[in-house]
Protein backbone atom coordinates (compact mmCIF):
# COMPACT_ATOMS: atom_id res chain seq x y z
CA UNK A 1 0.00 0.00 0.00
CA UNK A 2 1.65 3.51 -0.71
CA UNK A 3 2.17 5.81 1.64
CA UNK A 4 0.82 9.01 2.13
CA UNK A 5 3.31 11.01 1.11
CA UNK A 6 3.85 8.60 -1.81
CA UNK A 7 1.15 9.08 -3.01
CA UNK A 8 1.19 13.21 -2.39
CA UNK A 9 4.68 12.66 -4.83
CA UNK A 10 2.65 10.66 -7.59
CA UNK A 11 0.19 13.63 -7.44
CA UNK A 12 2.73 16.48 -7.50
CA UNK A 13 5.32 14.85 -9.86
CA UNK A 14 3.09 12.97 -12.21
CA UNK A 15 3.04 8.76 -12.48
CA UNK A 16 3.95 6.82 -15.78
CA UNK A 17 6.78 8.42 -16.64
CA UNK A 18 9.07 4.66 -15.43
CA UNK A 19 6.37 2.86 -17.98
CA UNK A 20 7.73 4.17 -21.15
CA UNK A 21 5.43 7.07 -21.79
CA UNK A 22 8.10 9.02 -23.04
CA UNK A 23 8.04 10.72 -26.57
CA UNK A 24 9.37 13.48 -28.32
CA UNK A 25 6.97 16.25 -28.39
CA UNK A 26 4.82 14.86 -26.08
CA UNK A 27 3.71 16.34 -22.50
CA UNK A 28 2.56 13.56 -20.19
CA UNK A 29 1.52 13.20 -16.87
CA UNK A 30 -0.83 11.69 -14.30
CA UNK A 31 -4.06 12.83 -12.28
CA UNK A 32 -6.13 11.37 -9.61
CA UNK A 33 -9.87 11.98 -10.39
CA UNK A 34 -12.44 10.91 -7.93
CA UNK A 35 -14.60 10.36 -11.40
CA UNK A 36 -12.93 7.49 -12.75
CA UNK A 37 -14.52 3.93 -12.76
CA UNK A 38 -13.10 2.78 -9.42
CA UNK A 39 -13.30 2.31 -6.73
CA UNK A 40 -17.19 1.84 -6.73
CA UNK A 41 -19.32 -0.42 -4.82
CA UNK A 42 -19.98 -2.60 -7.45
CA UNK A 43 -16.49 -3.84 -6.99
CA UNK A 44 -16.20 -3.46 -3.55
CA UNK A 45 -16.32 -7.04 -3.08
CA UNK A 46 -14.20 -7.60 -6.33
CA UNK A 47 -15.23 -9.31 -8.76
CA UNK A 48 -15.18 -13.46 -9.98
CA UNK A 49 -14.42 -14.70 -13.72
CA UNK A 50 -13.76 -17.86 -14.74
CA UNK A 51 -13.30 -19.32 -10.74
CA UNK A 52 -10.28 -16.31 -9.98
CA UNK A 53 -11.20 -13.76 -7.64
CA UNK A 54 -9.95 -10.36 -9.17
CA UNK A 55 -9.90 -8.07 -5.54
CA UNK A 56 -11.27 -4.64 -4.89
CA UNK A 57 -7.62 -4.08 -3.31
CA UNK A 58 -5.54 -4.94 -6.51
CA UNK A 59 -7.81 -4.17 -9.70
CA UNK A 60 -10.53 -2.14 -8.46
CA UNK A 61 -9.18 1.21 -6.69
CA UNK A 62 -7.06 3.04 -9.22
CA UNK A 63 -8.19 6.37 -9.98
CA UNK A 64 -5.53 7.56 -12.46
CA UNK A 65 -5.82 9.28 -15.71
CA UNK A 66 -2.88 8.95 -18.20
CA UNK A 67 -3.32 12.81 -19.80
CA UNK A 68 -1.29 13.40 -22.75
CA UNK A 69 -0.47 16.34 -24.78
CA UNK A 70 1.38 17.89 -27.95
CA UNK A 71 4.19 20.58 -26.39
CA UNK A 72 3.35 23.04 -28.98
CA UNK A 73 -0.73 22.43 -28.04
CA UNK A 74 -2.29 25.33 -29.29
CA UNK A 75 -5.63 25.90 -27.09
CA UNK A 76 -7.17 28.88 -25.25
CA UNK A 77 -10.48 28.73 -25.87
CA UNK A 78 -11.07 25.55 -26.49
CA UNK A 79 -9.73 22.19 -26.66
CA UNK A 80 -10.58 18.51 -28.31
CA UNK A 81 -10.24 15.46 -26.02
CA UNK A 82 -9.88 12.02 -27.47
CA UNK A 83 -10.67 9.58 -24.41
CA UNK A 84 -9.12 6.11 -24.63
CA UNK A 85 -10.49 3.23 -22.91
CA UNK A 86 -8.34 -0.32 -22.48
CA UNK A 87 -9.48 -3.59 -22.92
CA UNK A 88 -9.35 -6.55 -20.27
CA UNK A 89 -6.02 -7.23 -18.21
CA UNK A 90 -4.69 -4.26 -19.06
CA UNK A 91 -4.32 -0.44 -17.57
CA UNK A 92 -3.57 3.12 -18.86
CA UNK A 93 0.01 2.71 -18.75
CA UNK A 94 0.55 -0.51 -20.34
CA UNK A 95 -2.39 0.06 -23.21
CA UNK A 96 -0.51 2.99 -23.95
CA UNK A 97 2.98 1.42 -24.16
CA UNK A 98 1.58 -1.98 -25.73
CA UNK A 99 -0.64 -0.25 -28.59
CA UNK A 100 1.85 2.86 -28.94
CA UNK A 101 -1.14 5.12 -27.70
CA UNK A 102 1.21 8.00 -27.04
CA UNK A 103 3.19 7.59 -30.08
CA UNK A 104 0.42 7.35 -32.33
CA UNK A 105 -1.64 10.75 -31.09
CA UNK A 106 1.63 12.66 -31.51
CA UNK A 107 2.76 11.26 -34.51
CA UNK A 108 -1.08 12.34 -35.85
CA UNK A 109 -0.63 15.88 -35.35
CA UNK A 110 -3.79 16.57 -33.98
CA UNK A 111 -4.35 19.71 -31.75
CA UNK A 112 -5.51 17.95 -29.11
CA UNK A 113 -5.67 15.95 -25.94
CA UNK A 114 -5.41 12.32 -25.08
CA UNK A 115 -7.22 10.78 -22.62
CA UNK A 116 -6.86 7.53 -20.26
CA UNK A 117 -8.64 6.77 -17.50
CA UNK A 118 -8.19 3.67 -15.64
CA UNK A 119 -11.14 1.18 -15.11
CA UNK A 120 -10.56 -2.26 -13.81
CA UNK A 121 -6.80 -2.37 -13.77
CA UNK A 122 -5.34 -6.09 -15.24
CA UNK A 123 -8.75 -7.80 -15.35
CA UNK A 124 -11.07 -9.56 -16.96
CA UNK A 125 -13.95 -6.91 -16.74
CA UNK A 126 -15.76 -4.88 -18.45
CA UNK A 127 -17.74 -3.30 -16.04
CA UNK A 128 -17.22 0.28 -15.98
CA UNK A 129 -17.98 1.62 -12.52
CA UNK A 130 -18.88 4.91 -11.50
CA UNK A 131 -18.62 6.56 -15.20
CA UNK A 132 -21.75 4.29 -15.95
CA UNK A 133 -23.76 6.57 -13.95
CA UNK A 134 -25.51 9.89 -14.80
CA UNK A 135 -22.72 13.04 -14.05
CA UNK A 136 -19.56 10.96 -13.59
CA UNK A 137 -17.84 11.48 -17.05
CA UNK A 138 -18.78 15.09 -17.00
CA UNK A 139 -16.81 15.57 -13.91
CA UNK A 140 -13.92 13.78 -14.84
CA UNK A 141 -13.69 15.74 -18.00
CA UNK A 142 -13.69 19.13 -15.93
CA UNK A 143 -10.75 17.08 -13.59
CA UNK A 144 -8.56 17.21 -17.08
CA UNK A 145 -9.65 20.34 -17.74
CA UNK A 146 -8.59 21.14 -14.36
CA UNK A 147 -5.39 19.52 -14.74
CA UNK A 148 -4.28 20.90 -18.17
CA UNK A 149 -4.76 23.97 -16.68
CA UNK A 150 -2.57 23.37 -13.77
CA UNK A 151 0.08 22.16 -15.63
CA UNK A 152 -0.67 25.55 -18.02
CA UNK A 153 -0.92 23.00 -20.92
CA UNK A 154 -4.23 25.34 -21.70
CA UNK A 155 -5.62 28.71 -21.01
CA UNK A 156 -7.31 29.53 -17.88
CA UNK A 157 -10.64 30.06 -19.39
CA UNK A 158 -10.36 27.29 -22.09
CA UNK A 159 -12.96 24.75 -22.19
CA UNK A 160 -14.41 21.08 -23.25
CA UNK A 161 -14.19 20.96 -27.39
CA UNK A 162 -15.10 17.78 -29.22
CA UNK A 163 -15.01 14.99 -27.24
CA UNK A 164 -14.30 11.65 -29.20
CA UNK A 165 -13.73 8.16 -27.37
CA UNK A 166 -11.74 5.35 -28.83
CA UNK A 167 -10.97 1.85 -26.92
CA UNK A 168 -10.39 -1.88 -27.10
CA UNK A 169 -12.26 -4.75 -26.90
CA UNK A 170 -13.89 -4.92 -23.38
CA UNK A 171 -13.75 -1.16 -23.77
CA UNK A 172 -17.16 -1.20 -25.23
CA UNK A 173 -19.46 -0.94 -22.17
CA UNK A 174 -17.99 1.94 -20.43
CA UNK A 175 -18.25 3.83 -24.37
CA UNK A 176 -21.77 2.67 -24.42
CA UNK A 177 -22.80 3.87 -20.81
CA UNK A 178 -21.40 7.78 -21.18
CA UNK A 179 -23.13 7.98 -24.37
CA UNK A 180 -26.64 6.57 -23.00
CA UNK A 181 -26.30 8.96 -20.22
CA UNK A 182 -25.31 12.04 -22.52
CA UNK A 183 -24.75 14.76 -20.36
CA UNK A 184 -21.55 15.74 -22.36
CA UNK A 185 -21.59 15.47 -26.10
CA UNK A 186 -19.46 13.18 -27.89
CA UNK A 187 -18.74 13.35 -31.48
CA UNK A 188 -17.37 10.20 -32.47
CA UNK A 189 -16.59 6.67 -31.20
CA UNK A 190 -13.90 4.88 -32.53
CA UNK A 191 -14.05 1.06 -31.74
CA UNK A 192 -11.12 -1.55 -31.90
CA UNK A 193 -12.55 -4.93 -32.48
CA UNK A 194 -14.73 -4.06 -29.45
CA UNK A 195 -18.45 -4.15 -30.75
CA UNK A 196 -19.26 -6.92 -28.60
CA UNK A 197 -22.69 -5.73 -27.39
CA UNK A 198 -24.52 -2.46 -26.06
CA UNK A 199 -25.40 -1.96 -30.09
CA UNK A 200 -29.00 -0.61 -29.64
CA UNK A 201 -26.99 2.41 -27.45
CA UNK A 202 -24.91 3.13 -30.23
CA UNK A 203 -28.14 2.85 -32.65
CA UNK A 204 -29.70 5.17 -30.75
CA UNK A 205 -26.62 7.70 -30.53
CA UNK A 206 -25.87 7.67 -34.98
CA UNK A 207 -30.15 8.49 -34.80
CA UNK A 208 -29.87 11.17 -32.81
CA UNK A 209 -27.54 13.28 -34.59
CA UNK A 210 -26.26 12.31 -38.50
CA UNK A 211 -22.91 14.54 -37.63
CA UNK A 212 -22.05 11.41 -35.16
CA UNK A 213 -19.08 9.50 -36.61
CA UNK A 214 -18.85 5.90 -35.64
CA UNK A 215 -15.55 4.05 -36.54
CA UNK A 216 -16.23 -0.28 -36.09
CA UNK A 217 -12.56 -2.14 -36.95
CA UNK A 218 -13.69 -5.95 -36.22
CA UNK A 219 -11.13 -9.35 -36.56
CA UNK A 220 -13.21 -12.71 -37.77
CA UNK A 221 -11.92 -14.37 -34.54
CA UNK A 222 -11.98 -11.84 -31.50
CA UNK A 223 -15.74 -12.24 -31.09
CA UNK A 224 -16.97 -9.35 -32.34
CA UNK A 225 -17.91 -10.47 -36.28
CA UNK A 226 -21.51 -12.01 -35.47
CA UNK A 227 -22.66 -7.96 -33.37
CA UNK A 228 -21.09 -6.06 -36.28
CA UNK A 229 -22.98 -8.35 -38.94
CA UNK A 230 -26.34 -7.51 -37.25
CA UNK A 231 -25.63 -3.97 -36.22
CA UNK A 232 -24.86 -3.63 -40.43
CA UNK A 233 -27.92 -5.16 -41.10
CA UNK A 234 -29.83 -2.83 -38.44
CA UNK A 235 -29.04 0.09 -40.19
CA UNK A 236 -29.99 -1.47 -43.83
CA UNK A 237 -33.12 -2.47 -42.62
CA UNK A 238 -33.46 1.31 -41.58
CA UNK A 239 -31.27 2.72 -44.93
CA UNK A 240 -29.11 4.28 -42.51
CA UNK A 241 -25.60 4.83 -45.15
CA UNK A 242 -22.26 3.38 -44.01
CA UNK A 243 -19.19 2.16 -45.82
CA UNK A 244 -18.19 -1.66 -45.35
CA UNK A 245 -14.63 -1.88 -46.27
CA UNK A 246 -11.64 -4.78 -46.02
CA UNK A 247 -8.58 -3.17 -44.20
CA UNK A 248 -6.85 -3.90 -47.06
CA UNK A 249 -8.68 -1.88 -49.48
CA UNK A 250 -8.54 1.27 -46.87
CA UNK A 251 -7.57 4.29 -48.06
CA UNK A 252 -6.62 7.22 -45.41
CA UNK A 253 -9.39 9.16 -47.02
CA UNK A 254 -11.95 6.37 -46.56
CA UNK A 255 -12.01 7.68 -42.54
CA UNK A 256 -12.77 11.23 -43.66
CA UNK A 257 -15.27 10.76 -46.19
CA UNK A 258 -17.34 8.35 -44.59
CA UNK A 259 -19.65 8.93 -40.94
CA UNK A 260 -19.84 5.19 -40.45
CA UNK A 261 -17.58 3.00 -41.25
CA UNK A 262 -17.47 -1.02 -41.06
CA UNK A 263 -13.77 -1.88 -41.84
CA UNK A 264 -13.23 -5.84 -41.75
CA UNK A 265 -9.53 -7.07 -40.18
CA UNK A 266 -7.68 -10.19 -41.04
CA UNK A 267 -4.84 -9.26 -37.86
CA UNK A 268 -5.62 -10.89 -34.69
CA UNK A 269 -7.77 -9.14 -31.67
CA UNK A 270 -4.47 -7.71 -30.20
CA UNK A 271 -2.98 -6.10 -33.56
CA UNK A 272 -5.97 -3.75 -35.06
CA UNK A 273 -5.25 -0.98 -32.75
CA UNK A 274 -0.83 -0.59 -33.46
CA UNK A 275 1.61 0.18 -35.47
CA UNK A 276 -0.62 2.95 -37.17
CA UNK A 277 -4.76 2.41 -37.46
CA UNK A 278 -5.34 4.38 -34.42
CA UNK A 279 -3.07 7.56 -35.79
CA UNK A 280 -4.64 7.17 -39.18
CA UNK A 281 -8.66 7.58 -37.91
CA UNK A 282 -6.88 10.96 -35.91
CA UNK A 283 -5.61 12.21 -38.73
CA UNK A 284 -8.65 12.03 -40.93
CA UNK A 285 -10.97 13.12 -38.30
CA UNK A 286 -12.79 16.40 -39.24
CA UNK A 287 -13.27 17.12 -35.88
CA UNK A 288 -9.91 17.59 -34.75
CA UNK A 289 -7.85 20.76 -35.96
CA UNK A 290 -3.99 19.55 -37.04
CA UNK A 291 -1.52 21.67 -35.25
Amino acid sequence: MRSGLTILLLILFGWGESFGQDVAGAVTFHIYSPHTSFPDTGRSNGHVYDSVLYTTAEHYRDSSVLIVAPGNLHARKSVDLVFWFHGWRSNVDSASVKYLLTRQFIASKRNGVLVLAETARNAPDSYGGKLETPGEFKALVADVIGGLKAKRIIGKKCKPGHILLGGHSGAYRVMARIIKNGQMPVDGVMLFDALYGETDIFMDWIRENEAHRFTNLYTDHGGTRDETRMMMKWLDSEKIPYFQVEETALVPADYKDHPLIFIHSLKPHDAIVSPDNFRLMLENEPFLNKL
